[in-house]
């Protein structure tokens, strides 16, 4: 195992603070404004959000975990669907109930541990809802790479198909070829990359960056009481959490230190929520810490808490640069929708590797039927509408809750349970020889 370059509450100087920071930054940056353009939120808001939330963080959990949080791509559908429906305004109190859901949680994992989480939520259920999330949104990917709006109507454009397909081709040869660095921020090279072409075709319009000031205030929305938006956006939140749990081992494999236990998982889902209400408050997309980050961390092997923060520091200054918010929004919907179509993708699969990872049994019929209901209740969008109260339960929450209710009453196999008892016999077995042998050395 290599060893660490600068650990967590180590400083760097001068031009290596801000060339590590920026590097934290171009990791975070493609996907933290891939949400909002999709969402139909304000790019410049999300960086903000994205700053002052990461900043949070670190404070609650004590600047002793290097993570960095950005957009969560789990909360774009419930987000396109409730700004349809009942306006952003709606969408923004079910990401702020979102955060606050996550601070319930912290209290109970404080008081309680995260047994409980995991018989609510066990992988077959969570493997399957990410594998929703990814494809649900697929349509979304695929009308943005191939059509345009002409008068008010879709209409078919091989032009811009073939620049998403460039866009495409440039964040795969990005993910599976490049090394270091830039291996971690293929989408960003893809978006860089399906600009550069997009300007060369000349289906980029440049005037609203010579229109713009240099200082701007980012747009911001304010939320609105929508019940509806509470039941949409709660079931997506248990899914987040899970995703959040994974993140923290995966980053405390990497320090080689227990960070479940010190600053503490509590400390860290608390943090992670109290950003997700903080972006909510002024009309950002939730939050969630960053894979692309977490990666950056383990090929620099630099811990430092300091870094993060100047990357943090650096998005919310950004936030305030009028030419910069303007130049995002004239990426054309042809390069999103191919990186999109890459990303999207990317969630489905990491839900089936979830699947697999955790030795999901598919010869056992309660695994099937859970995957089954849930993956077409989530991707074909089934709804229940609830008239008497004006709620409707679509997709990925109605996915979410069926799937949560089918793990709790349905039986186990009778072959499951005996092979948990020799499971948990065997173990007990090899602790009892372990001492043993330990005594007689």
């Amino acid at each position: 195992m290599k060893q660490q370059v600068m650990d967590v509450n180590e400083m760097p100087k001068g031009m290596k603070w801000i060339a590590l920071s920026f590097q934290h930054l171009f990791a975070m940056f493609g996907a933290t404004i891939l949400v909002p353009i999709l969402t139909g939120l304000s790019p410049s808001i999300a960086l903000l959000s994205s700053g002052l939330g990461t900043i949070a963080y670190l404070l609650i959990t004590k600047g002793k975990i290097p993570a960095y949080l950005g957009s969560s791509f789990a909360f774009i559908a419930p987000i396109i669907s409730l700004s349809q429906s009942e306006g952003l305004g709606a969408a923004m109190f079910g990401s702020f109930l979102a955060g606050v859901l996550y601070g319930v949680i912290a209290l109970m994992i404080y008081k309680f541990g995260s047994d409980w989480l995991n018989k609510i939520l066990p992988p077959v259920v969570i493997g399957s809802v990410v594998i929703v999330i990814g494809l649900g949104l697929a349509s979304v990917a695929v009308d943005m790479a191939m059509n345009i709006k002409v008068d008010g109507q879709t209409v078919y454009s091989l032009k811009h198909f073939m620049v998403a397909l460039s866009t495409l081709a440039i964040a795969v040869i990005a993910s599976t070829v490049f090394r270091g660095f830039l291996g971690v921020i293929p989408i960003l090279l893809g978006i860089i990359g399906g600009y550069i072409i997009s300007l060369i075709v000349g289906i980029v319009d440049l005037t609203p960056v010579k229109e713009a000031s240099w200082f701007a205030l980012p747009i911001f929305t304010t939320p609105e009481l929508s019940w509806k938006a509470a039941v949409v956006m709660l079931p997506v939140a248990l899914v987040t959490i899970t995703e959040h749990i994974g993140h923290l081992m995966v980053t405390s494999s990497i320090m080689e230190r227990d960070l479940v236990k010190d600053p503490g998982l509590h400390r860290s889902i608390l943090g992670d929520g109290v950003a997700t209400s903080i972006a909510a408050l002024i009309g950002g997309p939730p939050n969630t810490t960053y894979g692309e980050n977490i990666g950056v961390l383990a090929i620099t092997r630099v811990y430092s808490v300091y870094v993060i923060a100047g990357a943090a520091v650096f998005a919310t200054s950004f936030a305030f640069i009028g030419k910069l918010g303007a130049l995002i929004s004239t990426i054309p919907t042809a390069v999103m929708g191919g990186v999109s179509i890459l990303l999207f993708g990317i969630i489905a699969s990491a839900g089936l590797r979830m699947l697999v990872d955790n030795g999901i049994d598919y010869s056992d019929k309660r695994n099937l039927v859970i995957s089954s209901v849930i993956m077409v209740i989530g991707v074909g969008n089934a709804a229940l509408k609830l008239k008497g109260i004006h709620v409707d339960i679509e997709g990925m929450a109605l996915a979410t809750i069926v799937g949560i209710i089918l793990n709790l009453v349905l039986p186990k196999q009778a072959k499951e349970s005996e092979e948990l008892e020799m499971e948990i016999v065997t173990k007990q077995t090899k602790e009892v020889k372990g001492k043993t042998v330990k005594v007689g050395v």
